[in-house]
């Protein structure tokens, strides 16, 4: 560990009479790159206000080397006092270098803001770039960054994570985004019950240590009073036991993705099958030929696509590229420019609202899950008690009757989920359903979202999330196109990596488009009627690499279906599963030099 810069030692802190920092001990080394997790509720952004020394604790020492700077970003920026966002980024440098302004000019470009704009008017998510710029303006010594990526697209987040992978100084980060902490975290501050444990370790290590510690406890408390078991049980078993459910759940994703595999074949446009192969059977959307633009600018165009029951759809591409107005046009809140929506019958559709506008001050937990009638809450056909369906969504039974006001953040994000999945409905709608939520939170939205019966469509920036949930996703990148890829995330990354390589795409050659296959054709019929050496070498050695890609991908299918694999060995699971997309795309890729260079052989020895 590296020597710390700062350090907190006995801190205590109260909120009323309840503890929240119960003697906290915790030190941050120069250059360390740390993520703090927690449930919410547990303090983690009043702990990392406390580190930056924003508020003071009731007891404990919290010591700073003399001369190092630090830099905080809180997760509701204000800039109200500032005339123009450029203004709010420079005042991010030390008082001594407030004269190098245009510092923030490369800052304002590379997070594409607007530096004039009056932060009144700026957006969530343009307040929050900025906020950010602010942050890294004057370079300090020990990074602060309280929920970094929300509200922001993929492409931001992932130019934030190669700005930190070279940050030179130390960070700590709070975060939902597993993707984003898998990457850059090289150990893990536990902030749990008041106290701190510290894992050594990357976050991708990070819950089967956390499972580790549960059960060490669940051990150590069968020597305590029943009453003090009971107290705790909840709370440590519930995560383990939902982490064991979802292994089932993961085998039962991949499969699905195959079966979508199945009906979309990504070459540059969208070749839908319009047979319905899915075992579903019932058509829920089915777009053709769709465009829409928005102030003279193409959001997409020409784009079909066909959804049937059972499929989960994720919508990707950064701000402002539409995907929320492609949402809305596949469920019929808007009409396309051109081209039709067909939808399926007895649709019921429920839209989920983040703004938590349901939840009033005033109701209690019963309230708002049973509309105030009774005991019961009605899940479909289905009824089960207040108590079952609390414990269901992390509960503790003996909050029925709090208010809605005395609830955490974290605590009214569960609230809300379990609301709405109290309603009837057959396609859900989900627009950036990730943010601001914790990641218990996260996984059980993924739990609740893997029992849906119906269709999901649903727009996220949360790469870890969509690999977990999604089916298929529909790429926009924000030129006006959009192509449909079998998968998550890293499924269409490899897909667009695999395509970017082929030589059945088109480049551009003396400012006309050409196929390299046709280039490839004419430039070898003027040399010779034969293929190069170089081809037939390539032609020579494909068998034998398609065979051998062949025989690799039988071999990981057969360790995937091994039902005990992701119990056995987690890590093992999620690579072999990101390895055999990229496989196949290899294969496929192979495949189709191989048939060009057949065709080519035969064209020039005809």
């Amino acid at each position: 560990m590296a020597p710390p810069i700062l350090s907190l030692k006995d801190i205590d802190l109260h909120w009323g009479a309840d503890p929240v920092l119960d003697k906290l001990e915790m030190h941050i080394g120069a250059n360390e790159r740390l993520c703090l997790v927690g449930r919410n509720g547990t303090g983690k952004s009043t702990l990392l206000k406390l580190v930056a020394g924003l508020i003071e604790a009731d007891g404990g020492e919290r010591w700073v080397q003399p001369g190092v700077h630090i830099a905080y970003l809180p997760q509701e920026p204000d800039a109200g006092a500032y005339a123009t966002l450029k203004d709010y980024i420079v005042d991010g440098l030390p008082e001594d270098e407030r004269d190098q302004s245009y510092r923030a000019d490369v800052l304002i470009e590379d997070l594409q803001v607007k530096g004039e704009a009056d932060p009144k008017t700026a957006s969530g998510g343009e307040m929050r770039r900025a906020a950010l710029a602010r942050t890294l303006i004057g370079e300090p010594d020990l990074l602060l960054l309280d929920e970094p990526t929300n509200h922001m697209d993929i492409a931001t987040i992932e130019w934030l994570e190669g700005y930190l992978k070279a940050w030179r100084g130390a960070m700590v980060l709070i975060s939902h985004d597993r993707a984003f902490l898998n990457n850059l975290a090289t150990a893990c501050l536990w902030l749990d019950r008041g106290k701190i444990r510290r894992l050594d370790d990357g976050f991708d290590k990070f819950e089967a240590w956390q499972d580790k510690v549960y059960e060490e406890e669940a051990e150590s408390l069968k020597k305590l009073d029943k009453f003090i078991k009971e107290e705790t049980r909840w709370s440590v078993e519930g995560i383990s036991a939902r982490r064991t459910r979802n292994q089932g759940r993961m085998r039962r994703l991949q499969s699905l993705r195959q079966e979508r595999r199945s009906v979309i074949k990504a070459t540059g446009q969208v070749n839908i099958s319009l047979a319905g192969a899915d075992k579903s059977g019932t058509r829920v959307v089915e777009a053709k030929g769709i465009s829409k633009a928005f102030e003279g600018r193409s959001l997409f165009d020409d784009f079909s696509v066909r959804i049937n029951r059972g499929d989960r759809v994720g919508i990707i591409g950064p701000n402002g590229a539409g995907k929320s107005t492609l949402l809305k046009v596949l469920i019929g809140e808007l009409e396309p420019d051109t081209g039709t929506v067909i939808h399926g019958t007895n649709l019921e559709t429920l839209v989920i609202d983040q703004k938590r506008a349901d939840l009033k001050d005033d109701m209690t937990i019963t309230d708002v899950l049973t509309g105030g009638r009774g005991e019961w809450v009605h899940i479909g056909n289905e009824t089960k008690h207040i108590m079952s369906y609390l414990k269901d969504f992390l509960f503790d039974p003996s909050v029925a009757n709090t208010p809605v006001s005395a609830l955490s953040g974290g605590e009214r994000n569960r609230l809300l989920i379990a609301k709405n999945f109290a309603r009837p409905s057959n396609l859900m709608v989900l627009d950036e359903p990730t943010n601001d939520l914790d990641m218990d939170t996260l996984d059980l939205l993924q739990e609740v979202l893997a029992d849906y019966k119906g269709t999901i469509l649903l727009v996220s920036h949360d790469r870890d999330f969509l690999d977990r949930v999604v089916t298929s996703s529909i790429v926009m990148e924000g030129d006006g196109t959009a192509v449909e890829y079998a998968g998550g995330y890293t499924d269409y990354l490899a897909q667009r990596k695999n395509i970017a390589a082929s030589s059945s795409l088109e480049t551009k050659q003396k400012g006309k488009v050409v196929s390299i296959k046709d280039a490839q054709q004419k430039a070898n019929k003027k040399k010779a009627n034969k293929l190069s050496y170089k081809d037939q070498r390539e032609l020579d050695h494909l068998p034998a690499e398609v065979e051998s890609l062949s025989m690799e991908i039988d071999q990981m299918e057969a360790e995937l279906s091994d039902p005990a694999l992701y119990t056995k060995d987690p890590d093992r699971f999620t690579m072999l599963s990101k390895s055999i997309e990229a496989k196949r795309g290899e294969l496929d890729a192979k495949e189709l030099r191989w048939l060009e260079l057949e065709e080519l052989k035969e064209s020039l020895e005809g």
